[in-house]
């Protein structure tokens, strides 16, 4: 196989990502997590933890929804042990992805150049 990620940790890190994004919308009662997302997992070579990389769709509240996060980093994880069953759950290291926020940058370059009728 000449991938350096084998499909079983592919299927994993899919699995984890699903179900922290279920545990967001359906577990956590905190309404500054209401526009978060989780976008991508990385687990480690061991799967003793996950890079768990999230944004939001409200840039401006970046600050409040990770405070949010990290608050529940304890009872996500616990969650999804319970969801996951497995002998060890990876530790959840958070870290922000800025994807949304550059979409919507793009998108106002591109609104204001159609605008200022400089198409591309």
């Amino acid at each position: 196989m000449g991938s350096d990620k084998s499909y079983k940790k592919v299927r994993l890190e899919e699995k984890i990502l699903q179900e922290l994004n279920v545990i967001l919308r359906q577990d956590l009662n905190d309404s500054r997590l209401q526009f978060v997302s989780f976008t991508k997992i990385k687990l480690s070579q061991d799967n003793s933890y996950a890079e768990v990389s999230w944004d939001t769709f409200d840039s401006g509240k970046r600050g409040d929804c990770k405070k949010a996060l990290e608050a529940s980093i304890g009872k996500i994880r616990s969650l999804l042990s319970s969801k996951l069953q497995m002998r060890h759950t990876p530790e959840l290291r958070l870290s922000y992805d800025g994807q949304f926020e550059g979409e919507q940058n793009i998108t106002k370059i591109l609104e204001d150049e159609s605008k200022s009728g400089k198409g591309f």
